[in-house]
């Protein structure tokens, strides 16, 4: 497809490895050839995470170009959900639902406690690139309200004391292996 200001030059195939292309060859199939669109939002979610967890404006590009569809179906898609990120990320997103049920069960005191431990706002970053809390929509876990979604994992009916085991948990994925010395102590 042809759009304004389309680069022609960016191909999928040289951003992203084989084995994400083959993954989005699978969505393609599960839908009719003459249905271009469906696959926007899989092969997305197959790009951003081979981009360390966000889009940029090539790589939705190559994907319009390579699903034959314009550039502003995939752009419409990618800024309308908030599972897509269109700027750089921590390793781990911390993503705090604020709609009606979570806010009504205190998602405001989540995103306090999450900015007081973290020492960041709502979309900054931890200088080590670890965290990055992310507000977003409904999460269809009212019935668990507060939640919030962290590696593709569900957190619940959330405490200060769940959100710190959350936190710690992580974070000791992040240290580095103690060394043994000489005697294995």
């Amino acid at each position: 497809m042809t759009d304004l200001n389309y680069d022609k030059s960016l191909h999928l195939k040289e951003l992203i490895p084989q084995s994400a292309i083959d993954e989005i060859e699978q969505w393609i199939l599960k839908y009719p050839a003459e249905r271009k669109r469906p696959p926007i939002m899989p092969a997305l979610k197959v790009v951003q995470e081979h981009n360390g967890n966000y889009l940029t404006t090539e790589m939705m590009q190559a994907v319009a170009e390579y699903l034959d569809v314009p550039h502003v179906a995939v752009y419409e898609v990618a800024t309308f959900y908030t599972m897509f990120n269109l700027n750089e990320m921590g390793k781990h997103v911390l993503s705090v639902c604020t709609n009606l049920s979570c806010s009504l069960r205190g998602s405001d005191k989540v995103v306090e406690h999450l900015q007081n431990r973290l020492n960041i706002k709502l979309g900054e970053t931890t200088k080590d690139g670890v965290f990055t809390i992310k507000e977003v929509e409904c999460m269809a876990a009212c019935g668990g309200a507060p939640m919030l979604e962290v590696d593709k994992v569900y957190h619940e009916n959330l405490t200060e004391e769940k959100i710190d085991k959350i936190l710690s948990d992580i974070a000791a994925q992040h240290m580095p292996a103690k060394e043994e010395d000489n005697n294995g102590k």
